[in-house]
């Protein structure tokens, strides 16, 4: 039986465990080449060129060829959202309990979800936007810019007056999986993160979405943002 939204398609798409993989690799919004990716996801690169086309033919993915190589990335940001809000509903919640695991415990504090912070920090840091009056919820999944919003997103150097006009959504709510509360994404997310990153407070770790927390960003998020980093 047909339907109109495919919903069956895509999720057979996602829910086989290597294509997954390949999936969570992209979140951040990199392009990664199908060797480096068969190796990340513990594949052979004949049963990732496979996968790979699956993905791309299920608009998934998105290639581009650079010289001999083939890149691959999320289609749009709408997978990665996709891909949280499946991690937020498949996680059941967990006794609050000490992480041992250092790779974990990485992951749970700071990572990019596509182009915005996700995280612990990340909800964090919406929180602390949503008490100091910077964004406001609007309707069930988005913000809006709160009338303290061009003030202090100014004072962290994100000049909101642009963003506004750009095509994709301006500010979204989006559940982390890890957290299960909202953490700002879209474009103003985007923005905010790429300004963090540039100004030291977070690092990327190559080869991973998880981003490390500088001695600046830890003493920034606690000073300016009242954000403990540990744990």
């Amino acid at each position: 039986m047909e339907s109109a939204y495919p919903i069956a398609t895509v999720a057979e798409l996602m829910g086989d465990p290597a294509r997954s993989s390949i999936l969570l690799t992209l979140i951040d919004g990199s392009s990664r080449p199908a060797g480096e990716l068969a190796i990340l996801a513990g594949l052979s690169p004949q049963s990732a060129s496979g996968h790979l086309s699956k993905l791309v033919d299920g608009g998934l993915l998105a290639v581009q060829g650079i010289g001999r190589h083939r890149y691959y990335k999320l289609s749009s940001a709408d997978i990665a959202l996709a891909l949280e809000a499946l991690g937020a509903i498949a996680t059941v919640p967990a006794k609050k309990r000490t992480i041992q695991d250092p790779e974990k415990l990485a992951l749970y504090t700071a990572r990019t979800c596509y182009d915005h912070l996700a995280g612990r920090i990340a909800v964090g840091l919406a929180n602390f936007l949503m008490e100091a009056e910077a964004i406001t919820i609007s309707g069930d999944k988005e913000y809006q810019l709160g009338r303290k919003g061009v003030a202090i997103f100014g004072g962290l150097g994100v000049d909101v007056s642009g963003l506004a006009h750009n095509r994709r959504c301006f500010a979204r709510q989006c559940i982390d999986w890890t957290e299960r509360k909202p953490h700002l994404a879209g474009t103003l997310g985007a923005a905010l993160c790429s300004r963090l990153i540039t100004l030291g407070w977070f690092a990327r770790r190559p080869g991973t979405r998880v981003l490390r927390v500088t001695q600046q960003g830890t003493r920034e998020l606690q000073d300016r943002l009242g954000i403990e980093v540990s744990c």
